[in-house]
């Protein structure tokens, strides 16, 4: 039996970190909570994900709670993770300390993200997305 949907992942296609991930919750996700929507893909449409842009998810991990809810970098994972049965993973994130070195160690990865896989800068991408949907 699947439940509603509590959580919308929008995740980079293209990274293979990233499809690693997504790979690891969609078979923790036994009971299909998580929706995983490709933002690299061409049919990828900001205006039925609350405007979030091309850019803005290339930049960093977004999700929409079932509330509408739009969640940004760690708190993605903490709920991710929540959903599929592991937040004990992400729950020392909450904490004072290690949750502020966890967020600043994000914001640093996800500012490189694309060059440590090897991949065109957010601009490049950018352009090539729109020329897509052109």
């Amino acid at each position: 039996m699947t439940q509603a949907i509590k959580l919308t992942l929008l995740f980079d296609g293209g990274c293979p970190l990233c499809q690693r991930e997504v790979s690891f919750l969609r078979a923790r996700d036994s009971l299909k909570c998580i929706s995983f929507v490709d933002i690299d893909s061409p049919d990828y449409n900001p205006k039925l994900f609350k405007g979030i842009s091309y850019r803005e998810a290339m930049g960093r991990i977004h999700a929409i709670s079932s509330s509408g809810e739009v969640l940004k970098d760690v708190r993605v994972f903490r709920e991710a993770y929540r959903l599929v049965g592991l937040g004990w993973v992400y729950e020392p994130t909450t904490w004072p300390l290690i949750g502020t070195f966890v967020d600043a160690a994000y914001r640093f990865w996800s500012r490189r993200r694309l060059s440590f896989t090897r991949r065109p800068s957010i601009d490049q991408l950018c352009k090539l997305h729109e020329q897509i949907d052109h």
